[in-house]
């Protein structure tokens, strides 16, 4: 699958998980569309996802929570920078998902120190399983 699907896979993904409630208001379209701008993905792309009617329920395991986030970072990564911007969309992201924010800080600093933007699969569960990071 080549990476611009790839995002918007991701971005419809998100929007489900948004719109699961069967709401969106302003504040969360506004944050989807800010995503899709920093994902490269046109406006007309953006809103096509909305029609394109999606069954996803919300995600309550935690360590599947922890790879989308996870698949978004290096996403926005792939050209090798992470942009203030791209930084605090992630984080908004794993906010609203439930992800512990001060374990996703300690991730985008390891992705940043990495020499291919990349940890390992096990080291991000370690370090969001830690007791100091863990979501109770």
């Amino acid at each position: 699958m080549d990476v611009y699907q790839e995002k918007k896979n991701l971005l419809l993904d998100m929007i489900a998980y948004a719109t699961v409630n069967e709401e969106l208001d302003k504040k969360e379209f506004d944050f989807l569309f800010m995503l899709s701008n920093t994902l490269d993905i046109e406006k007309g792309g953006f809103m096509e996802l909305f029609y394109k009617g999606t069954t996803l329920k919300m995600i309550k395991d935690e360590s599947v929570r922890i790879l989308q986030f996870y698949r978004l970072a290096i996403l926005m990564q792939k050209d090798g920078n992470l942009f203030t911007k791209d930084a605090t969309a992630i984080k908004q992201f794993a906010i609203h998902m439930g992800v512990n924010l001060d374990a996703v800080k300690k991730v985008l600093k390891k992705m940043k120190a990495a020499p291919d933007t990349q940890i390992s699969i096990n080291e991000l569960l370690r370090i969001f399983k830690d007791v100091e990071y863990h979501n109770e």
